[in-house]
């Protein structure tokens, strides 16, 4: 183990295929851009492959301990931890965004929603989708629910809020941070990328959120788990 080494972020290991899937975004907003052009570094798909059998129950992914487990309540108004009940062991597709959200966030759910009817009833089933507030003390539950309801949001994608200091450790820790420090604090400038990922596998990668829906939706279905060859 090497303790010196900054553990680096889900984001920031998926580092092979952006530019390829660049190339299919030209209809992007310039600031969608720039917020593609700040996580190149990070943007693709990188795995640790591992054999596994046949499983009911979800299991933990080999970096376990790197996602917190902070509690956070859903647009259900339902607590849920976010690593035990959220990800562990399973594909997910996740942003930020915020309720009041002039600019991109409003373009970004309509996108996922498109993504959402591509997966189909896998999502809720063996495929979740997970929208965190970057202002939680305005983004209530009651708050979240209506704007998931005002975008025809089906379910299997929860809409999550908790303690200003949990979601930003969480933002962190998953990589949706600006280089630029000032525009990192100003919400308003926030990052329009989706991760998404298979955390079985430790397998993550990310993408433009206004990437065609049907591009997203294959990218999702590309982190499935080896398939079991006597199966």
């Amino acid at each position: 183990m090497r303790s010196s080494t900054v553990t680096p972020t889900p984001c920031s290991q998926a580092a092979a295929m952006t530019e390829l899937r660049e190339r299919k975004c030209q209809n992007m907003t310039r600031r969608t851009l720039l917020a593609s052009f700040l996580l190149a570094p990070f943007a693709s798909v990188f795995s640790r492959q591992r054999a596994w059998g046949d499983t009911t129950s979800p299991r933990a992914g080999p970096r376990a301990g790197y996602f917190p487990n902070v509690v956070l309540r859903t647009h259900e108004n339902k607590p849920v931890r976010f690593y035990e009940d959220l990800i562990k062991g399973k594909m997910v597709l996740i942003n930020f965004m915020y309720a009041k959200c002039e600019g991109l966030c409003p373009r970004q759910t309509a996108n996922l929603v498109q993504v959402q009817k591509a997966l189909g009833d896998r999502i809720g089933r063996d495929i979740f989708m997970y929208s965190l507030t970057l202002k939680p003390e305005q983004d209530t539950p009651e708050v979240l629910r209506h704007y998931a309801n005002s975008h025809g949001v089906k379910p299997g994608w929860l809409f999550l809020t908790g303690k200003p200091q949990d979601i930003e450790t969480l933002r962190r820790k998953l990589g949706f941070v600006n280089s630029n420090p000032a525009r990192d604090r100003n919400n308003s400038k926030h990052i329009g990328v989706v991760l998404y990922g298979n955390e079985a596998l430790d397998r993550w990668a990310a993408c433009p959120a206004l990437t065609d829906a049907s591009e997203i939706a294959r990218y999702m279905l590309w982190m499935e788990r080896p398939r079991n060859p006597q199966a």
